[in-house]
């Protein structure tokens, strides 16, 4: 083999290895319904909810709560939270509001990110800090538990959502509590809590050991 073959076929390897270690980041668009009636619904609970008075439907991200949805596949996942209003199923939550749930994403068991709504697009998934979160939504539950592929891609939407916002804090849906009597915490009822699980604690050490290089804080420490 001559030199300049030689050449090329390392160059070839490099490139090669470069484009396996520096994947492009990509989002797939599956957006929920964000009609009048959830905007509307959305402005109310800024306001009832939070204490917060705005004519939008907008978020200023400072934070990202992970989630897992405790339904088996993407579409049951996505279809759950698709309507503006919630279901007569979620009577435990209806009290507070009629608005339904969602997470500005969803990820699939194999990795693939879904956006649902705009990144500040205001989102119902987390008591008393949704108008400054963004919700990330894992299929998967305690029965299924999430995959390294999803670990891969929280990853990475956490370093993109880094690089775009004023991000604090990477929490799980089971933390929110540690805030209650923080600043960011705002929400109108003492009494309107409820006790979560997901995505748990070993989920919440894995990301936090990939992310430290972000200096993005956890759960507050009491």
């Amino acid at each position: 083999m001559n030199f300049n073959l030689k050449l090329l076929c390392l160059c070839g390897i490099l490139l090669f290895s470069n484009a396996a270690f520096t994947q492009t980041f990509r989002t797939f668009n599956k957006p929920v319904v964000f009609d009048e009636e959830r905007k509307q619904l959305s402005i109310e609970y800024l306001k009832v909810r939070h204490g917060i008075v705005q004519d939008s439907a907008t978020i200023v991200p400072k934070m990202i709560v992970l989630h897992w949805t405790a339904i088996p596949t993407l579409e049951q996942s996505f279809d759950a939270m698709n309507p503006s209003v919630l279901p007569g199923a979620r009577k435990g939550i209806a009290g507070a509001s009629s608005l339904n749930v969602a997470a500005q994403f969803l990820v699939d068991r194999d990795g693939m990110i879904f956006r649902q709504l705009p990144e500040t697009a205001f989102a119902r998934h987390v008591i008393g800090l949704n108008y400054c979160a963004i919700g990330v939504e894992n299929v998967g539950g305690s029965n299924a538990l999430l995959t390294d592929a999803q670990l891969d891609a929280n990853e990475a939407l956490i370093r993109y959502l880094k690089k775009k916002y004023k991000i604090e804090y990477v929490i799980g849906h089971h933390e929110y509590q540690s805030f209650i009597g923080h600043p960011l915490f705002k929400e109108t009822d003492p009494n309107y809590l409820t006790v979560k699980s997901d995505p748990g604690d070993e989920f919440m050490n894995k990301i936090r050991e990939r992310i430290k290089d972000l200096d993005i804080k956890g759960a507050i420490k009491k």
